[in-house]
């Protein structure tokens, strides 16, 4: 594999010299709590649809995403595809409802509606799901980059979290949407090059290159069987449906950027614009993929290549000096932007939902101190489950990331649906819902989650009474187990008053 030359490490010199920057332009404004988390009202409807964009595609979507491609058809792209459905429906009402009745957590809302138990126990998983994704970022792009340079992965690894950490602390949410805004129009440029540069190199052109892809079963979303023991369409389908709720109504992350906004309606004009963005460029990395194999039929690739390197040779052999160097900026970038966000999110839980419970009427600037500390403990714990990731190794991303977030959405959705349509459901029902969620769970992984490499045994075997459906599905039952059991449990004990505000009413 050729190495990158020096114009091209100038290149990525001066991104990283422009994400520095940014971090470092807005230190001398974050002196309040507001200002380092939210920064309401000072970024136009256009820049946070941005930085959604960018908080939802990472390296992640960089180098999971052609991989999959590479490997086998369209299937994992469906998740992404049920947003847009999902969420055209349900952003108007969303948006308002967070704004109305939280500060700056989201997991507030679980506590106003359902008790201080549906709090932690929503914003725990919260912060389990993203140190997993986060480590897994910082593990893709340690790995893509050293490949591509020769470096130390864990020198990559420490460099890129350092500079995560820096820009953070002293940028706050200001230097995130910038950055994503940033990241949004370098994301969409190294994807058309990547893309157009492979239909060019390959013989015939797109019609070709579709006829190849088809006759190797690389097109397509199937299998079509409706059944739920393998990766199937419909577990995408209803997997994807549930994703949608889970991250645009619950996660921190995204609830965030609605905070920010002037107004509800372009916190709403945001979220669309973020929404109509982010499953183009999935699907352009996606074919990315497909583009990948059907070129590799042709030019053999180096012995013992996985499927994993298959873009980085790509970017390294086959891109002119310059634009290569370009590419692996965007692909930093990416890492940078998505995982800020992540981090400052992750600090706004700590304070918020820990914290301040723990040390109320505190001064502003002792919450806004203990809120950076929070950056510098997420991004060193960050930078250690991505070492881990190293010292493992691990394959097939993209799909380990999205049971990930299956078995770790713990029916946090299923509260949220309670809370919101449901005026009976009550706290003592939803907590005995989420206590038959936890054990549900635990039985669902542990019966179908092989022992170390060895995948004749299971963790824990009990034989017919095993977990037999895909793990994507885990999540998905998992929020049905609290909706129908929370309801039913709290149908046992009293009404409940409940703030109006706190529910769904038509014609708001």
């Amino acid at each position: 594999m050729n190495h990158l030359h020096a114009f091209d490490y100038l290149i990525i010199i001066v991104v990283l010299g422009i994400t520095l920057w940014l971090g470092l332009r807005f230190a001398s404004r974050q002196r309040t709590t507001e200002h380092f988390f939210l920064s309401k009202g000072h970024f136009p409807s256009w820049a946070l649809g941005l930085s959604l964009l960018s908080t939802l595609i990472s390296s992640v979507t960089f180098l999971g995403y052609p991989e999959q491609g590479y490997t086998g058809n369209w299937i994992l792209l469906v998740q992404g595809l049920m947003v847009p459905i999902i969420l055209i429906f349900s952003i108007w009402f969303i948006v308002p409802l967070f704004r109305r009745v939280i500060g700056l957590s989201t997991y507030e809302y679980f506590e106003r509606r359902f008790g201080k138990f549906a709090r932690y126990y929503s914003s725990s998983s919260f912060i389990i799901r993203q140190f997993a994704g986060m480590g897994t970022v910082l593990f893709l792009i340690s790995v893509a980059i050293s490949t591509m340079t020769g470096l130390n992965p864990f020198l990559i690894l420490l460099v890129v979290g350092g500079l995560l950490v820096v820009v953070n602390l002293y940028g706050g949410m200001q230097a995130v949407v910038w950055l994503d805004v940033f990241q949004g129009f370098m994301l969409f440029a190294s994807g058309f090059i990547c893309l157009f540069a492979l239909i060019l190199s390959i013989d015939g052109g797109l019609t070709e290159a579709m006829k190849t892809a088809t006759s190797f079963g690389r097109t397509g979303f199937g299998p079509y069987d409706f059944r739920f023991d393998q990766l199937t369409l419909w577990v995408m389908i209803i997997n994807g449906a549930f994703y949608a709720i889970q991250k645009y109504g619950t996660d921190q992350t995204v609830v965030q950027r609605y905070l920010s906004a002037d107004s509800d309606r372009s916190a709403i004009r945001a979220s669309m614009l973020g929404i109509s963005l982010t499953v183009p460029i999935w699907a352009t990395f996606m074919f990315i993929g497909t583009l990948l194999f059907v070129f590799y039929q042709s030019y053999p690739l180096p012995e013992g290549s996985v499927a994993a390197s298959v873009f980085p040779h790509f970017i390294m052999t086959q891109l002119p000096v310059g634009v290569a160097g370009f590419i692996v900026a965007a692909l930093i970038s990416a890492a940078i932007c998505s995982l800020s966000a992540d981090l400052n999110s992750l600090a706004a839980v700590g304070l918020e939902d820990y914290y301040r419970t723990w040390k109320k009427d505190r001064p502003d600037r002792e919450y806004l101190m203990a809120g950076k500390i929070f950056v510098g403990i997420s991004g060193l714990l960050a930078v250690g489950v991505g070492a881990l990731y190293l010292l493992a190794g691990n394959e097939g991303v993209l799909g380990s990331i999205f049971t990930v977030y299956a078995i770790f959405s713990g029916g946090i959705v299923g509260i949220f649906l309670l809370g919101v349509f449901v005026p009976r459901a009550n706290r003592r029902g939803v907590n005995i819902g989420i206590i038959a969620c936890i054990i549900f769970t635990a039985w669902a992984f542990l019966t179908s989650t092989p022992l170390g490499i060895d995948h004749s045994r299971l963790l824990l075997d009990m034989g017919d009474f095993n977990f037999g459906h895909h793990k994507l599905m885990l999540g998905v039952y998992s929020h049905l187990v609290v909706i129908v059991v929370g309801y039913v449990a709290s149908l046992f004990f009293p009404k409940e008053v409940v703030d109006d505000r706190l529910l769904f009413r038509r014609g708001r």
